[in-house]
């Protein structure tokens, strides 16, 4: 993340998303697959570490690599691209609301405190009682641990998306956005970029 000043001269925290070029691999239509939508590719990886699978459905788009990471985007009526087509950062413009999509962070086994926001016990000496779950239990009636229990376990790494974030800036020579506010996953992270759904105006 960091910052820059827009247009009013305020200072805006923002995340720098490198959005494309992002080749189209492959099109899927209702007639031939039974649903619509686009696979695109982004990046490329060696040839040395991809699959004779990978590289020949590269070939058919006509790269001559096998793409970094592919995704597969559902559309609800029939795609208008191109297998070859190429979608870059003039798709977005300043001041459009999108959503991101991505992994969060891992945070590895954790306990209650961390995971839920568990009160947790008292921080004095002799309590023995500090940062523990407590009873889960509702002795005979239930007779069991209710679905959900917020318990001790793997934290973070989960799919997650941020809706309504603004575009700031469109670098698109650099194929960067500037988008307000945090966006899930580590530095480095690859994400899905899309139009918002909600909170947008009514036609």
């Amino acid at each position: 993340m960091t910052q820059v000043y827009d247009a009013q001269n305020v200072l805006v925290p923002v995340t720098v998303v490198e959005a494309g070029p992002c080749t189209v691999v492959q099109v899927k239509t209702a007639e031939t697959d039974g649903y619509n939508a686009v696979q695109i590719g982004f990046a490329a990886k060696k040839n040395g570490n991809a699959s004779k699978a990978e590289l020949n459905h590269a070939k058919k788009a006509g790269l001559d690599r096998a793409p970094r990471v592919l995704s597969e985007v559902r559309l609800a009526a029939a795609p208008t691209v191109k297998v070859g087509d190429v979608i870059s950062v003039t798709s977005f413009a300043e001041g459009q609301m999108i959503d991101v999509i991505g992994i969060t962070k891992g945070k590895g086994f954790q306990g209650v405190v961390r995971r839920y926001r568990v009160a947790g016990g008292p921080a004095s000496h002799g309590s023995m009682f500090h940062r523990r779950i407590g009873a889960i239990g509702m002795r005979q009636t239930p007779g069991r641990v209710w679905k959900n229990q917020a318990m001790p376990g793997h934290m973070g790494q989960v799919k997650r998306t941020v809706q309504n974030l603004r575009i700031v800036k469109v670098i698109a020579d650099k194929n960067l956005l500037l988008v307000k506010g945090a966006i899930p996953g580590a530095n480095g992270d690859d994400v899905i970029v899309r139009s918002a759904i909600k909170g947008q105006p009514k036609a």
